[in-house]
């Protein structure tokens, strides 16, 4: 497998597509984010990090429909592509091996 590069936001950004499915839209993807991680997301690091990923063909993106709360413009809904699950895979296993490769040394160190 050719080795695919995710920086741990845009990883962040997929797996919550990922999990919204078919209601994956801008400010539902923010919401999910900042709740799971406890942690603000920009507006405009989000928007980039769609961009740039729909760029690498991880995601692919189609305008519903208007509404009168959004003054009738339409949400544009993200859908992660089979590139994009292969990119989180990669990374997946590439974390995992790590997380394997650690002695019990460490791991069996107390923290209290």
């Amino acid at each position: 497998m050719k080795k695919i590069q995710l920086g741990e936001f845009e990883e962040i950004v997929l797996l919550t597509v990922a999990v919204l499915d078919q209601e994956a839209y801008g400010f539902g993807i923010k919401e999910e984010i900042e709740s799971r991680l406890e942690r603000s997301v920009s507006v405009g690091a989000l928007q980039s990090a769609l961009r740039r990923m729909e760029k690498k063909g991880y995601l692919t993106s189609k305008k519903g429909e208007g509404s009168t709360e959004r003054g009738g413009r339409p949400k544009l809904y993200f859908r992660i592509t089979a590139n994009g699950v292969k990119a989180l895979n990669y990374n997946k296993n590439v974390r995992l091996d790590l997380w394997n490769s650690i002695p019990a040394s460490i791991t069996d160190l107390s923290y209290d």
